[in-house]
């Protein structure tokens, strides 16, 4: 190894450097944005249904915020490098996931989906092979939001809103469902989908309790719980 090679091989290793230090502090920032939003939407357990839309309100600009640091991440990444790079920050974005899904489900009541999430997000098409969202990026998301989910059924309760354990059984057995049907081949995803079982059950008994005691009226159309 000639001196010319030694002096190009430590110019790339500097740029590597150069460039890691570069996204850390993007993902330091978008990591900073999703504790804030978690810790707003931690409220929720101890917040009183007519409060929850503010609550939201309050959390929505963070959400927005994402939008600048996702673009600034992707125009860090240089082409096709995404899967070199992506663990510096899929555990932030897996929170602003989870976050942009329980945003999305206490205000309609609906299942956010992955174009929706990249939407909010700010994550564009174009920037595929530099930024992107996976899709099992997005599941661990959802899988958050059940975990959440099943957390909120409880103390709802706790807060006198007996409507709200049945509501949530009912979107997380939809979701249970549509998991049930996917092909899971990631170790990590499929034991975190097993791990489902336990929180349905947790709110199913909730939902048992309520109805036993006529709590709440039944869903709409008659089904019961």
């Amino acid at each position: 190894m000639d001196s010319c090679d030694v002096e190009r091989l430590n110019e790339l290793l500097e740029q590597d450097v150069e460039l890691r230090e570069k996204i850390k502090e993007q993902v330091t920032d978008l990591d900073k944005k999703t504790r804030n939003m978690v810790g707003i939407l931690n409220k929720i357990h101890s917040t009183h249904p007519e409060s929850i839309p503010g609550l939201l309100d309050s959390v929505r600009p963070m959400l927005h915020s994402c939008q600048i640091t996702s673009a600034a991440i992707a125009a860090l990444i240089p082409p096709s490098q995404f899967w070199r790079w992506k663990e510096m920050w899929t555990n932030s974005l897996r929170t602003a996931i989870f976050s942009a899904a329980l945003v999305e489900f206490l205000a309609t009541g609906k299942l956010i989906s992955l174009p929706e999430v990249c939407q909010v997000l700010g994550i564009e098409d174009e920037w595929k092979g530099r930024f992107a969202l996976p899709v099992e990026d997005y599941l661990h998301g959802l899988i958050s939001l059940v975990n959440e989910l099943s957390r909120l059924a409880v103390n709802a309760v706790t807060l006198g809103n007996f409507e709200a354990p049945i509501q949530i059984s009912i979107f997380v057995k939809d979701l249970f469902a549509g998991f049930s049907m996917l092909n899971l081949k990631n170790d990590t995803l499929r034991r975190r989908f097993d791990s489902l079982k336990y929180d349905l059950k947790k709110i199913e008994e909730v939902v048992y309790d309520v109805s036993l005691r006529k709590l709440a009226p039944p869903p709409q159309g008659g089904r019961q719980i």
